[in-house]
């Protein structure tokens, strides 16, 4: 079940405007009901004590004369009073002298004292009211008069007040329910519109929507056109937006084309600069074997070393050459990575480097290198070009 903060504008206001109307219209009822009530009660009073006062007025002599059934016929006025139910004439000492009943057959209890010093009392008990006045001849008192009366007359004031009431609020209800109509086509059903826009606008992403203006000039107006203003601007920066994505999307695939364009002459540089060394460095791998093979022996210690190092070097610019094709090669296919002993490739960059450093004093500091996961051909280069560029410009030194 729905809470009210979750009900629509449009119930909500007609909600609140039923119950506004309603609530008004209670408390007004509320106020006349209190106030006819009042004014009932004081009216019955004074109309009993009125007619107290003149049956006591005319009951007089026949008190005087100690005429009971002239008493009696004054009571029996009171059958033109519909609502009197009972009416007695006392003595002072308290026995009755005359009475008058609607009904035979009722019991009534008896009269409520006078309190000294006043001429009439009354008490509204059990659904009806009770009147005691003090009847005087020439300043003394001379009897009491008792009459009670039905409240009949304020029950059916009651039902018909009711009736009234309802009559009233049923058509104070329907009233509302109209002016709702009114207010939710002026108020509520723009900012619903409002709300569809919105909602249209967050799903599908369309800046071009715009809500419907009501053509009025107040706060539901200004909403309105604020929140078109706002989707205009958005709209504007969205497309803005999508040129500069379209413009950078645009330089990426030129910057893409110009890298694989240079990429490609890389590769072909690469290729051919390893297909034209590798042909001088056979022949060289080649006649130096044979020489190696034939003239070996007739040659001094000092030559076979030289050509030991001619082979050495030989193999070392293969290595290179193979390393350098597979450089060419890393934008195409992954590198074969294996466990490769530091220690060892550094001890065959030194070897590779010993004719460089032939009679020059340099001192080497050489800790304990790990195991890794790499290309060895490729970490050797590397060992190669940071070691030949330390003896290199390290030359000038008696020692490095």
């Amino acid at each position: 079940m729905l809470r009210f903060r979750d009900y629509s504008i449009p119930k909500k206001l007609t909600w609140m405007n039923m119950l506004v109307s309603g609530t008004a219209l209670l408390l007004a009822s509320a106020g006349f009901f209190a106030y006819d009530l009042y004014n009932f009660r004081t009216g019955t009073v004074r109309d009993l004590g009125i007619q107290a006062q003149i049956i006591g007025s005319n009951s007089i002599s026949a008190l005087v004369f100690d005429d009971p059934l002239s008493a009696e016929n004054t009571l029996s006025a009171l059958q033109a009073a519909p609502h009197v139910m009972f009416a007695e004439i006392c003595t002072p000492d308290g026995h009755a002298f005359a009475g008058y009943r609607r009904d035979r057959s009722g019991s009534f209890p008896p009269a409520p004292p006078i309190p000294a010093g006043r001429a009439e009392v009354y008490r509204f008990q059990g659904g009806q009211v009770a009147l005691v006045r003090l009847i005087t001849f020439h300043g003394k008192p001379v009897a009491t008069i008792y009459i009670r009366s039905d409240l009949q007359a304020m029950n059916d004031l009651e039902r018909n007040f009711a009736l009234i009431v309802a009559t009233v609020f049923l058509m104070s209800l329907l009233a509302a329910v109209w002016m709702s109509s009114v207010t939710r086509r002026s108020i509520a059903e723009p900012i619903v519109r409002l709300a569809e826009t919105a909602r249209i606008v967050l799903a599908e992403k369309n800046y071009s929507v715009r809500a419907s203006t009501t053509g009025e000039h107040n706060e539901v107006g200004v909403l309105i056109s604020t929140f078109n203003e706002m989707l205009a601007q958005i709209q504007e920066r969205d497309a803005a937006l999508g040129e500069a994505h379209d413009r950078l999307e645009q330089q990426v695939q030129e910057r893409t084309a110009q890298l694989n364009a240079a990429n490609a002459d890389l590769e072909a540089f690469s290729y051919s600069v390893s297909h034209d060394l590798r042909a001088p460095l056979r022949h060289i791998g080649a006649f130096s074997h044979i020489l190696s093979e034939e003239y070996g022996s007739k040659m001094d210690p000092a030559a076979q070393e030289y050509l030991k190092r001619i082979q050495n070097g030989v193999k070392n610019m293969g290595r290179l050459v193979d390393d350098l094709l597979k450089m060419a090669q890393i934008g195409r296919k992954e590198l074969v990575c294996v466990a490769t002993d530091l220690n060892s490739i550094l001890k065959d960059v030194l070897a590779d480097l010993q004719p460089e450093c032939e009679g020059r004093q340099i001192d080497w500091h050489i800790g304990g290198l790990p195991s890794v996961e790499c290309d060895p051909g490729l970490v050797k280069q590397v060992f190669a070009n940071l070691i030949s560029n330390a003896v290199k410009y390290t030359r000038r030194r008696e020692i490095a």
